[in-house]
């Protein structure tokens, strides 16, 4: 029996090779709580697309476990896909349909479908339900899918790169519009990106997933203050030792000075590291943290 108090979505020790020399996954942990907007964060090719078609049934993991609305989801059978709205990568929609009859199409598949909820969203984004899919634009298209993706009112909505390959201002519109949704209806949404800039506007939690496993789940904020850097050490300059709870995930030399690049489990661990370079450590931007952490490997 499902868990009412559970987490919306959690994995465990999620695994997948495709053949002997890739492996996409090795082990990755995440967990969605309940009315979160979640930024699953990685560079492409870091395993962020194989969870989501695992999460969505589409490809069988080799290991692990998820649990989806505190069910187990081996499978992600079909009572729980309907209650996931899904925006994949690419769209792939019939395009000789025009977005009205692509709707009507889509309602059959699922028992909650609304028809108001669906007209409302298309006629916001200005989605012309007349009008074959062919015909449309990226940007168009997108605004199509999140409309059907949430026309039937789902629990939790997962988004696979959604604004790829969008211009700004068709990335923005989409992006603001996940945010006032999950503001209004209170929705669990879950959404892959490998742009710093999204998970800053939109999410409430980050994943940062590196070479198949998770690298940090927790704040934005938290992730913040959890990395700091030193710099203006001579070239030839060696790192200190690390004091217990802090850990140097990079060390280069740039423009004739050494910089160093720590990430501690508390932000208060750094302390006794400043005494001991005798110097304050750095704060870094959101997008330098992120670089560090997955070239670092």
């Amino acid at each position: 029996m499902a868990d009412a108090a559970a987490p919306v979505l959690a994995v465990r020790g999620l695994a997948k090779r495709y053949g002997r020399q890739v492996a996409a996954l090795t082990g990755l942990d995440l967990t969605v709580g309940a009315g979160e907007v979640y930024g699953f964060l990685g560079r492409n090719g870091a395993g962020k697309s194989t969870t989501i078609r695992i999460l969505m049934g589409i490809t069988k993991a080799d290991a692990g476990e998820v649990r989806l609305f505190g069910e187990q989801a081996r499978g992600t059978p079909v009572h729980l896909r309907q209650r996931i709205g899904y925006v994949a990568q690419e769209h792939n929609f019939y395009d000789w349909m025009t977005a009205g009859r692509l709707a009507k199409f889509v309602s059959r598949f699922y028992p909650t479908w609304d028809d108001a909820t669906f007209l409302h969203l298309a006629s916001s984004q200005q989605v012309p339900l007349d009008r074959k899919v062919g015909t449309f634009s990226g940007g168009m298209k997108a605004k199509l899918a999140l409309s059907l993706a949430l026309g039937h009112r789902p629990a939790l909505l997962i988004l696979d790169e959604p604004t790829a390959g969008l211009d700004p201002v068709a990335r923005r519109e989409f992006l603001e519009r996940v945010r006032e949704d999950a503001e209004r209806t209170g929705r669990t949404t879950f959404f892959s990106t490998h742009l710093i800039d999204e998970v800053e506007l939109v999410a409430d939690r980050v994943g940062i997933v590196d070479g198949g496993r998770t690298r940090y789940e927790g704040s934005v904020d938290a992730l913040a203050a959890r990395v700091r850097l030193h710099k203006g050490a001579p070239a030839e300059a060696s790192p200190p030792p690390c004091p217990a709870g802090v850990r140097l995930i990079s060390d280069r030399t740039f423009r004739g000075e050494r910089r160093w690049v720590f990430e501690a489990t508390e932000p208060e661990a750094f302390a006794g590291l400043e005494a001991l370079l005798g110097a304050r450590l750095e704060r870094l931007p959101l997008e330098e943290i992120f670089i560090e952490m997955v070239r670092s490997r």
